[in-house]
């Protein structure tokens, strides 16, 4: 087999509007890491975004992918990835670009190598970061007519910010996501002014780690893990507490490992969100091959962006259609 030449990047892209905010705080570009891999004269990438709540930097991955350079080098395949690097964003990077090599050399798409149905267009969320009620508000009227809305909360304020944004986008289908900020008598509380609000999902409202008083919570409004969900050992909690789970690539370690994420939370009963963390189209392309089983799809992140790869996944409003081959795949 010919040498695999394993490249690394990093890289910044602003964020529009000001910046990106949640209940744990705010930023103004996002910073990834693009890995190309070649080789017979082809070329395959991924992109990762290292996520702080998780203990990961952008030295940090760099560290970890130079550490099995000469593995990838010497032709490391997807399932030998899964066992020198652990979930995250570093392996994310790598099995993306694995992907996308190994159907740039076979002529073979992902999704066919998958076993999956051909990606067809998909309505994504569009996020209104977290703010004070009016501004929120101000964001959602610009975005009325997009058909899902996903709105960032942070705790004390919330129903205030729930009801100005539902004035402003009265016809659009609303979920909301804490991020871990509310306490649990919000998250008792919550659920039903949410309800009346016309909320239809709740994204991770306590903190990971200490979401088990869900297990007791009646909620009129299906409750969706995000940081308490990372893999196959979270199942059975993930079962007693919550409806749905988002599956990222960034926490999976790649799409290898969230095809079985998925599979697996299909014959469990629980609903499925496909999210991404704030990157380009290339961090989104592999994750439409989660759209089909995924009840919510939350991929705009490249809608957050001043700018986005070129070429870059087309958006007709919240329409989102799969990647150009070009980019991945």
């Amino acid at each position: 087999m010919a040498q695999t030449h394993f490249a690394i990047f990093r890289e910044t892209w602003p964020i529009r509007g000001g910046g990106f905010s949640i209940s744990r705080g705010s930023k103004t570009v996002a910073e990834v890491i693009r890995v190309e891999l070649s080789r017979d004269g082809r070329r395959g990438q991924g992109e990762c975004v290292p996520y702080r709540r998780y203990g990961e930097t952008l030295s940090g991955v760099e560290t970890a992918l130079n550490a099995i350079r000469g593995k990838i080098e010497n032709g490391l395949d997807r399932a030998g990835l899964q066992t020198v690097l652990p979930p995250g964003a570093a392996r994310n990077a790598v099995d993306c670009a694995l992907w996308d090599l190994d159907a740039k050399l076979s002529g073979i798409p992902p999704w066919q190598a998958a076993g999956l149905p051909e990606p067809k267009p998909v309505v994504t969320a569009y996020t209104i970061t977290l703010s004070s009620p009016d501004a929120m508000a101000a964001a959602a009227s610009k975005a009325a007519d997009r058909p899902l809305l996903k709105l960032k909360l942070g705790g004390e304020g919330d129903i205030e910010r729930v009801k100005a944004v539902r004035e402003a986008a009265p016809k659009a289908r609303l979920i909301v996501d804490a991020n871990e900020a509310w306490s649990e008598a919000q998250a008792e509380a919550f659920p039903l002014r949410l309800a009346e609000l016309g909320v239809e999902l709740i994204e991770q409202p306590l903190p990971a780690g200490g979401d088990s008083v869900l297990e007791s919570i009646e909620t009129p409004v299906p409750f969706c893990a995000d940081e308490s969900f990372h893999g196959l050992s979270d199942f059975a909690a993930m079962q007693r507490r919550y409806k749905a789970v988002n599956i990222k690539l960034d926490k999976a370690g790649g799409l290898t490992e969230a095809l079985d994420l998925a599979r697996e939370a299909h014959d469990m009963g629980l609903e499925i969100m496909v999210g991404c963390m704030v990157g380009t189209s290339l961090a989104m392309a592999p994750a439409t091959l989660l759209a089909g089983a995924a009840r919510y799809v939350d991929l705009d992140g490249p809608l957050m962006l001043e700018r986005d790869r070129e070429p870059g996944i087309t958006y007709q409003g919240s329409l989102m259609y799969p990647p150009p081959r070009e980019l991945w795949g």
